[in-house]
């Protein structure tokens, strides 16, 4: 007869994957995935390496948990920051600012995520990241669209387009820290570079920049 766990075992188990996971999150933001070994996982969430194998396979199935853990915050930012706008240009404004702001200020752990190298099953998850934020453009500019707010377009090739340019954007500021663990000046950082990137979507859009006024 097959062993099955009883409630309280699984509980156990449930609660030390989540010690895990959050140990992770942790070393992602400090030391990003270089630093985001199974040991030094094991470390700190107060575990054996062994017992580490009984949540995760491999250090690739950690990884990929762990970027959907992440990843799945950071899009429930934006969508928070989204919901509070009235029009269609000002909630795609809304995410290309939350996204930069919120990368710029934990710059280490948007490096990870966005251009630090990794297994080929984590550049996986960052192509769904990525869809992720276009289909929540996407459907912005097809809002505008229909409102007659912008020129005509095709929404899924401008969303993509302008993911893939933003992103482009932030790897230089972001790439001084992963040496230094994080940015100069964070804040600083943040106040020069979103606002442009701003009204470059809202340029690119063929919309209104009231930068302009």
């Amino acid at each position: 007869m097959a062993y099955r766990r009883t409630p309280a075992v699984q509980a156990r188990l449930d609660a030390q994957r989540e010690v895990v996971l959050q140990a992770a999150v942790g070393l992602l933001a400090e030391r990003g995935y270089g630093g985001c070994t199974v040991a030094a996982v094991a470390d700190r969430a107060g575990i054996a390496t062994g017992s580490l194998y009984q949540h995760f396979a491999n250090k690739a199935e950690l990884s990929v948990e762990l970027f959907r853990r992440v990843v799945n915050r950071e899009i429930a930012e934006v969508g928070t920051a989204l919901a509070r706008q009235d029009t269609p240009q000002q909630r795609i404004a809304a995410v290309v600012e939350t996204f930069a702001t919120r990368a710029l200020r934990a710059p280490r752990l948007a490096y990870a995520l966005l251009v630090e190298p990794a297994d080929a099953v984590v550049d996986g998850e960052r192509l769904v990241f990525r869809r992720a934020f276009r289909d929540m453009l996407a459907t912005e500019i097809a809002a505008a669209l229909a409102n007659g707010e912008l020129p005509e377009q095709d929404p899924v090739l401008t969303a993509a387009a302008l993911v893939g340019a933003v992103g482009e954007a932030l790897a230089g500021p972001l790439a001084g820290a992963p040496e230094s663990g994080a940015a100069a000046d964070p804040a600083r950082a943040a106040a020069e570079v979103v606002p442009a990137l701003v009204s470059f979507t809202l340029r690119a859009l063929g919309g209104r920049d009231d930068s302009d006024a």
